[in-house]
């Protein structure tokens, strides 16, 4: 569904599940709000499916590797009638995407995308990232995929137990290229919902919320290639040729001992002795087994002394770098106005489901989303989720417990736990 903001200055475009409309309308549709800038939201809902909001990638990879998209709330949730779209098959390659209802470009405001995950398949390997795109009329949503040209890429990604991160990769036009965060950020891996939220603010700082805590901020020059080095090496400096940088040296002084090389690394062990069925003739002359000389101390070396000539590791020296500028717009991913959301990704494991999208300019306005939406729905899901898991271990106990077990069987079954 859609709604409008009166101030058309500020209007963005938020995509969630329906959670105003009838039980009815609810089960059949999703609907999308367009946010504004300001504290004020006045949704005005449409009757419009969710299949006619996003279109899944037909021309991206072959039938036979596209799994399917399913509109469901899940197995555990706190409103049945809350959906969102899920991944259905596993080991297959995901695509869909979704325009926005306002083109979003980055002028003098922030950039704010959240959205929220569900892995209700114990994700072994596969993404759940969103990606904010450009290409306005001449993007080509059948042929969304993994080649199509993004503007952030932000969002979980995990493959094994080393590979648990959640991605945050920026587009930056004067390079032409995706600048990767250079450190890792942390992510979650439960089963459970949780709410993932990018900043990216005019000051050229960002910052990563997951369940609206601050998981990782920072100037992007510092955490991201966007700018040359300040400084570069002096390309007309070089080491000194007298240069000494080696800390220690052989003493002078050390003369290695008289006899030293006469001892040999190996002596016949002196405790062994001939065996009385030993024979000359036929086993040839008895020779005691070799065993480590405890007198050798290996080739001799001098014993090392400070040096009186060291004057420190060389370092090369830096100047000021001809090609560094700063760039007051970083952040500016969407210079040339991001267009479409969507999903592309690949999953071994199947069972992901994405909810609650917001594309907006004011912080404040998707906390107070989080809060209608995520937050609202946070402790009914956990409820739901343990009671489903503790159905299922006393299913378990219970199979356990009655497989072909007579009386007899039961004798001292407790001791056992």
């Amino acid at each position: 569904m859609l709604s409008r903001q009166k101030n058309e200055n500020h209007l963005l475009s938020i995509l969630t599940v329906p959670i105003f409309l009838f039980m009815f309308v609810k089960s059949l549709y999703s609907h999308f709000y367009l946010a504004f800038s300001h504290t004020t939201r006045i949704p005005l809902l449409y009757e419009q499916a969710w299949t006619s909001r996003w279109t899944e990638s037909s021309k991206w990879k072959p039938k036979a590797e596209m799994g399917a998209w399913k509109h469901t709330a899940g197995e555990w949730y706190a409103d049945e009638a809350d959906k969102g779209i899920q991944t259905s098959e596993d080991a297959r390659f995901y695509g869909i995407s979704a325009k926005l209802d306002k083109p979003f470009k980055s002028a003098d405001k922030d950039l704010v995308i959240q959205y929220s995950v569900k892995h209700e398949q114990n994700l072994d390997c596969g993404g759940a990232y969103i990606k904010l795109l450009p290409g306005g009329s001449k993007f080509d949503t059948a042929k969304f995929g993994g080649e199509t040209p993004y503007s952030v890429m932000f969002g979980p990604d995990i493959c094994g137990s080393s590979n648990k991160k959640t991605h945050v990769i920026l587009n930056y036009d004067k390079k032409e290229d995706n600048l990767l965060i250079k450190k890792e950020v942390s992510t979650e891996t439960d089963d459970l919902t949780h709410l993932f939220t990018l900043i990216l603010k005019t000051d050229n700082t960002f910052e990563v919320l997951i369940d609206n805590k601050s998981v990782r901020k920072g100037k992007l020059e510092d955490e991201f290639d966007f700018l040359p080095p300040k400084e570069i090496k002096d390309p007309e400096a070089s080491k000194p040729e007298d240069w000494v940088d080696e800390a220690q040296m052989p003493d002078p002084e050390d003369i290695k001992p008289e006899g030293y090389d006469d001892i040999s690394e190996e002596i016949p062990d002196p405790e062994a002795e001939k065996p009385e069925d030993w024979d000359d003739e036929d086993d040839g002359e008895w020779e005691a087994p070799m065993i480590d000389n405890p007198e050798y101390k290996g080739p001799w070396e001098p014993k090392m002394i400070d040096n009186p000539e060291y004057k420190g590791k060389w370092k090369h020296p830096k100047i000021p770098n001809p090609e560094y500028a700063y760039d007051d717009a970083m952040y500016k991913v969407c210079s040339e106005e991001c267009t479409h959301v969507g999903f592309e990704l690949w999953q071994v494991k199947t069972g992901t489901l994405f909810d609650d999208i917001i594309v907006t300019d004011s912080l404040e306005e998707a906390q107070k989303f989080a809060e209608e939406t995520f937050f609202k729905k946070q402790d009914a899901e956990k409820e739901m989720y343990d009671k489903i898991q503790q159905e299922k271990k006393d299913t378990e106990m219970e199979d356990v417990g009655g497989e072909d077990m007579g009386d007899d069987d039961y004798d001292g079954y407790e001791d056992e736990f």
